[in-house]
This record gives C-alpha cells, sequence and structure tokens, in this order.
C-alpha cells in the first residue's frame, strides 16, 4: 500500500512538472494584455493568427521617423495579416515626454500612423510592464539578453504567437520588409 502510495504520488508529481514545463514553453505573445492609448485593455490573443511588429517608440528620437517607415509596412501588409503595436517609452534621454493623448496626436500629424499605439510604459528595470514580462516568457534570446537598448527596438511576432526576430533600431522599418513578407 505505501509503495502504491508513493507511486501514485510520483505519477502525479511527474505530470504536474511536465504540464508546467509544456505551458511554459508554449507561451505566446497571445497569453498577455496591454493597456492601449485610451486605457482599455487590449488582449492580444485577439490578434491570434496575425504576425505582429511589436515596436518601442519615441517621438523626440533621432530614430523617430522611423515612423513613417513602421506606417508604410502596415499599410502595405495590414491586409495581409501585419499588425504593427507601438508602446511609447520615455526610459531613454527623456525622448517621449508627452501624455498618451499628446504622444496619439504628434504621430497622427506628423507621420499619419494609424496603426495601434500603447499607453506609454517602462522597458526596463523593475518596473518594465509588458514588453520585459511578455518577452521574456516568450523568447529564450531575450531572456540571456533582456534590456532593450534604446527607442525603437523591434519584435517581429509569427502568426502563432512567437517571437521570431528582433532587431535593434539602426535596422529600419523598410530592411524588416522581406522578413514580414515570408511570415504572411
Amino acid at each position: 500500500m505505501k509503495t502504491r502510495l508513493i507511486l501514485v504520488f510520483a505519477v502525479i508529481s511527474a505530470a504536474f512538472f511536465l504540464t508546467a514545463c509544456q505551458s511554459q514553453q508554449s507561451a505566446t505573445v497571445y497569453d498577455f494584455s496591454a493597456v492601449a492609448n485610451d486605457g482599455s485593455e487590449v488582449k492580444l490573443a485577439d490578434y491570434k493568427g496575425k504576425v505582429l511588429l511589436i515596436v518601442n517608440t519615441a517621438s523626440q528620437c533621432g530614430f523617430t521617423p522611423q515612423y513613417d517607415g513602421l506606417e508604410a509596412l502596415y499599410k502595405k501588409y495590414m491586409d495581409k495579416g501585419l499588425v504593427i503595436i507601438g508602446f511609447p517609452c520615455d526610459q531613454f534621454g527623456h525622448q517621449e515626454p508627452g501624455t498618451n493623448e499628446e504622444i496619439v496626436e504628434f504621430c497622427r500629424l506628423n507621420y499619419g500612423v494609424t496603426f495601434p499605439l500603447m499607453e506609454k510604459i517602462e522597458v526596463n528595470g523593475e518596473n518594465a510592464q509588458f514588453m520585459d514580462q511578455m518577452l521574456s516568457r516568450v523568447d529564450a534570446e531575450y531572456a540571456s539578453n533582456p534590456d532593450i537598448k534604446w527607442n525603437f527596438t523591434k519584435f517581429l511576432i509569427d502568426r502563432k504567437g512567437r517571437v521570431v526576430a528582433r532587431f535593434e533600431p539602426v535596422v529600419t522599418p523598410e530592411a524588416l520588409d522581406a522578413e514580414i513578407d515570408a511570415l504572411l
């Protein structure tokens, strides 16, 4: 009887461990939510089956003109399933000082941005919200090199919600065209 109980406990423990490992390995961006610039919750599960390009942005940065390229990619591929999501961030040189409303207005007026913009977030450190939590669970490479170095770091997500590539700010949106097209 004692042996049977030990065996049952071992089987249950193993099953629990395997389930925990599988759920951690199968984490996708769809397991997360973000907050839109208007304060509403955005469940990334609503984008299942889409290719996502997640970008931390800033409106007073040397890379800010990349909004033009991001919008061009969005318009080119949105009907094929691309969604670009901007996450404004003020952690790098105080280059995103505006309110969520001011950021949206700036992006629309100056760059014609129509892709979704979330509320301003932190991407590094103990107050890092969405990106750090999500990317550290979904992308093994990110976990080993977690810090986002500057504004306009880009993460390409496949239709299954997995991070397939990370691009540093110097990589322009135009340079991502072929990789995005291949995922669509």
